[in-house]
């Protein structure tokens, strides 16, 4: 179900919903018994009486002293909420390259609401003309959460920001290496040669096709067979790999131009 709001910026006010703008297409497994081959089931119950509790059953608790608890029901939640916590409040206006892409969380499609198209029209295009997103703040279910709104060609998209707290610290340090004139020369021709527009249509997930293949050899009852792969080697000489590299890139980018062209001559 969409999440009804609004987008308040000064005293502009544009009813939206967000719609979630990503879905998991991945190939699910259930957990099975290994000697019956039973779905495994997970029940929810009651540590006093036993008895199962089914969702209907179930409250909101916080433990404020050990084994104590206090209720919160929905509708506490939202009795507390002002005006300011309902809609999208713009804090202020960044260019994108401001956010660490480590921030980004989820993402919706901000769509407006009947009355509202004009005003959301508007900022869609002074934000995309200006090359400028908005920082804003809204409660979503029962969490304060930054918002970065950023126009595109269809609309404006949501995305949901971690606050710096929530980010962890790099793990591990390493030690920068000094790289030769010559290598990093030889790696930016090896970028230039694999530059080229962002096209998401052309990539696909291999991996869950081959794992869709396996499923349907084993319901046929067929032994699994691994595909062959070429053996990955250590880097012995970075120079010889990054000149290998180049020239394997350029020789792909040729076949691409060929296909193009003849699917050209075709039509």
């Amino acid at each position: 179900m969409p999440t009804k709001s609004a987008i308040s910026f000064g005293l502009v006010y544009i009813p939206v919903s967000l719609h979630t703008a990503t879905s998991d297409i991945d190939i699910k497994f259930n957990q099975l018994h290994k000697e019956t081959k039973e779905r495994i089931r997970y029940k929810k119950t009651c540590p006093n009486c036993g008895d199962e509790v089914g969702p209907e059953d179930i409250v909101k608790g916080f433990e404020y002293d050990k084994g104590r608890y206090v209720i919160v029901t929905e509708d506490d939640m939202e009795k507390i909420k002002t005006e300011k916590d309902r809609t999208i409040q713009i804090l202020h206006f960044t260019d994108l390259n401001q956010i660490n892409p480590i921030y980004y969380e989820k993402t919706y499609h901000a769509v407006p609401e009947p009355g509202g198209e004009k005003a959301f029209e508007l900022l869609r295009r002074a934000m995309a003309e200006e090359g400028k997103i908005a920082i804003a703040k809204t409660v979503l279910g029962t969490k304060e959460t930054l918002l970065a709104l950023m126009p595109d060609e269809n609309g404006i998209l949501a995305e949901t920001l971690f606050y710096e707290d929530e980010i962890k610290d790099l793990p591990k340090s390493y030690s920068r290496q000094p790289v030769a004139d010559a290598e990093l020369a030889m790696a930016k021709t090896l970028l230039s040669s694999m530059d080229r527009p962002f096209d998401p249509s052309i990539h696909h997930d291999e991996y869950q096709a081959r794992l869709k293949d396996l499923i349907s050899q084993k319901i046929a009852g067929k032994e699994t067979v691994a595909p062959d792969s070429e053996p990955q080697n250590n880097v012995i000489d970075l120079m010889d790999a990054l000149k290998k590299s180049v020239e394997a890139s350029k020789a792909a980018d040729g076949g691409v131009k060929k296909t193009r062209a003849r699917k050209k001559a075709a039509v």
